[in-house]
This record gives C-alpha cells, sequence and structure tokens, in this order.
C-alpha cells in the first residue's frame, strides 16, 4: 500500500526518449503510466480532453495520477455525468497565466483566423500559421478519421514553430506512430500536434508563441523526414490545409 501511494503522489516523468510506447487498449478504461497525461490519453483515444474529464470527475488543472483507472469509452447508458474514481485525489483548481514578458519571433502576416464557439465564452481568435517551410506530401484522410493529419516535407534539423499561440500539454514518445511528439492546447475548442521530430525544444506546461521554435524536423516514427502536423476540434481530427493561410 505505502508503494502504491508513492507512485500515486508522484509527478515525475520519463526524459523524451524513455517512455514505453503503447497503443489505444480495447477496455473501457485505461491505467495511467508514467509520463502520461490528460491530454496524451485523451489523444490516443481520439476524444476530447474535456470529455474524459466529465467521464471521470477531473477537474481542472486535469490532474492524474500513475496507476489511476480512467474511463476512456462512453459509460453504456444514462447521461454522461461526472464520477468520482477511487483513487482520485483531485487538486483545487489552480488558475495559471502565461509568464509576463515572454516573446517569439513573429509568424506569418497571412495567418488564417479562426473564430472559436461563442457559447464557450473564448473571446479571442485563433491564428494559425505553418508550422515549417516545405511542400505537403502527404495529405489528410477523412475516410480513415484522420487521425494523422497530414504530412509535410522538409530537410533533417529544420525548424519547427508553434501554429498558434497556446499551452504545451504534451512532450514526448510515448504514442505509437508519432515518433517525438508535441501536442498544444489553443483553447477549450482547438489543440495542434507535431510528430516525427528530431528533436523537442519545449518541456511540457510552457507557454508558446505562433511562430516559437518549438522542435527541430526528423524521422522519429517512420522512414523519412516529415512533420506530421495534425489540428484536433473538440477532440476530433479536421483537416490542417482549410485552418491554414494561402501560401
Amino acid at each position: 500500500m505505502a508503494c502504491l501511494m508513492l507512485a500515486c503522489g508522484s509527478n515525475s516523468r520519463a526524459p523524451v526518449g524513455e517512455r514505453i510506447h503503447y497503443a489505444p487498449s480495447k477496455s473501457a478504461y485505461h491505467i495511467v503510466r508514467k509520463g502520461e497525461s490528460l491530454y496524451s490519453i485523451a489523444w490516443l483515444y481520439g476524444y476530447d480532453f474535456q470529455t474524459l474529464a466529465r467521464w471521470n470527475g477531473i477537474r481542472p488543472p486535469y490532474t492524474i495520477f500513475v496507476v489511476q483507472r480512467l474511463r476512456v469509452k462512453p459509460p453504456a447508458s444514462g447521461p454522461q455525468t461526472a464520477f468520482r474514481q477511487k483513487n482520485e485525489r483531485p487538486p483545487p483548481p489552480q488558475p495559471v497565466k502565461p509568464p509576463a514578458g515572454s516573446s517569439a519571433r513573429a509568424a506569418s502576416d497571412n495567418a488564417a483566423s479562426v473564430k472559436p464557439h461563442p457559447q464557450l465564452g473564448q473571446t479571442a481568435a485563433i491564428r494559425f500559421s505553418w508550422p515549417v517551410k516545405g511542400p505537403v506530401i502527404k495529405n489528410f484522410d477523412s475516410i480513415n478519421g484522420g487521425k494523422t493529419g497530414i504530412g509535410i516535407g522538409g530537410s533533417s534539423g529544420a525548424t519547427v514553430r508553434a501554429a498558434a499561440d497556446g499551452k504545451v500539454v504534451y512532450a514526448g514518445s510515448g504514442l505509437v506512430g508519432y515518433g517525438r511528439l508535441i501536442i498544444i492546447k489553443h483553447n477549450k475548442i482547438y489543440l495542434s500536434a507535431y510528430g516525427h521530430n528530431q528533436k523537442i525544444l519545449v518541456k511540457e506546461g510552457d507557454w508558446v508563441r505562433r511562430g516559437q521554435a518549438i522542435a527541430t524536423m526528423g524521422s522519429s516514427g517512420t522512414n523519412r523526414v516529415m512533420l506530421n502536423f495534425e489540428i484536433r476540434r473538440y477532440g476530433k481530427p479536421v483537416d490542417p490545409v482549410k485552418y491554414m493561410p494561402r501560401r
């Protein structure tokens, strides 16, 4: 029991490249592993992180614990209401603000704007820009769910930049098929992901600006140098090209 409590209370994460690679479980529940976050688990199963939080009674800032048991599939019947896991110990809400005076390189002046859903109380539009300079070598596949986004070609070591302002909610190599991956939360609606990186330049919890360097291009998790770029709206993949400015 003492060992279990120690594991549950630990917020330590494995270094990038040392995390265990895994695929989605077929069970309705997922046992939290070291290095995971609610965002990476939601990404893995194709759900909005807020949906997983609601199913499991988890409140902001969405802290989870090693060996915690999370529901990752809709309840069999009844409304999708929040419930409390016995091993959950949610901390009180702690609002987080971007560090004062943070700066980053400006991105494209022609960035596209995405207006947030008015019912969510979002006030600022998101401006997406291309994360790297290079041709689209793999298109969005809506037939197969679009979970791999688009592939953008480029050279090894080229700079990968944040497509929009946001907070890094995952930085690691624990999701099968993505290599070294970064996930950025932009607001309650949108997240973006950057996969197959050679080197990750940010860490989880960092606030980044549109155009800020976050990684270098590589071939981790694939057989050629490319950036796997995704945008998800309410946890569901959308075609990133439709959100990008014209080149």
